[in-house]
């Protein structure tokens, strides 16, 4: 979004849960630390804060959960700006993008 482009993410399996809504910060006891003392980041305010960044230079991030996934997850509470989305989605992002970068799992 630095260079003026907007940008599609189309997150499927285990990616759904990167904007859950209900993600919360832990203590880590391996290293005897408290909440406050971790201060454990959290993805969903990752991509709250692209979406702003995004909306402030009148760009668009467009974040579509698979749905399927979401469903099979459990994972529907997303935070705002994120949509329900299909594999046609996907293709639609692919045919109308200038680059397109797949992370496959297995």
């Amino acid at each position: 979004m630095k260079g003026g482009f907007n940008v599609n993410v189309f997150a499927y399996e285990g990616a759904v849960y990167l904007p859950f809504a209900k993600q919360a910060q832990h203590p880590n006891a391996v290293h005897g630390r408290n909440v406050e003392e971790e201060n454990h980041p959290l993805p969903r305010t990752w991509i709250a804060a692209l979406m702003k960044e995004a909306g402030d230079k009148g760009l668009k991030l467009d974040w579509a959960n698979c749905g399927l996934c979401v469903d099979e997850r459990g994972a529907a509470e997303a935070i705002e700006g994120v949509r329900r989305g299909s594999p046609a989605d996907f293709w639609n992002f692919a045919q109308n993008s200038i680059n397109t970068l797949v992370i496959g799992t297995r």
